[in-house]
């Protein structure tokens, strides 16, 4: 049985389109090496390393929403670069840009819509991503927490 490898095209491009050094992609690369020999992860090893991080409870189904939102591609597996690619927002991106990934995280059945009354501005059962965004905006706990990891790296 072979193990196919997945290497990243070249870190000067992931450079170009994310906000991290070359060197902090490295670093990055290394990690993600380590818990990935192959290069790329699939839903359920996603989860085990997802597990090590938040061992009280079971974290699966949140896991799962989350490996979607990094899935891209929707191909079941997650490259290197999808993973900087949502880092890179997650970590480093504008409000805007965090607001609109979360968005995708929630939007489960990805049709552009989240079902949620709290957000939903002009009462038509769909939270748009407009409407997803102002809401946010106007929440102060929201806007703290999409701080919290601003200066991990």
């Amino acid at each position: 049985m072979t193990t196919v490898c997945h290497r990243p095209e070249g870190l000067e491009q992931l450079e170009a389109q994310t906000n991290f050094t070359k060197r902090e992609l490295q670093v990055l690369y290394r990690g993600f090496k380590n818990e990935c020999p192959s290069g790329a992860v699939n839903e359920e090893t996603f989860k085990q390393i997802y597990a090590q991080f938040f061992p009280h409870g079971d974290a699966s189904m949140y896991a799962h929403y989350l490996f979607n939102a990094f899935d891209t591609a929707q191909n079941g597996s997650v490259k290197f670069e999808d993973f900087v690619m949502a880092l890179s927002i997650l970590l480093r991106g504008t409000v805007h840009e965090k607001l609109r990934w979360t968005f995708n995280l929630y939007d489960i059945n990805k049709d552009g819509f989240i079902n949620k009354e709290k957000m939903d501005k002009n009462k038509d059962g769909v939270v748009t991503l407009d409407e997803f965004i102002e809401s946010c905006q106007e929440d102060d706990n929201i806007m703290r927490s999409l701080q919290l990891f601003e200066n991990v790296m």
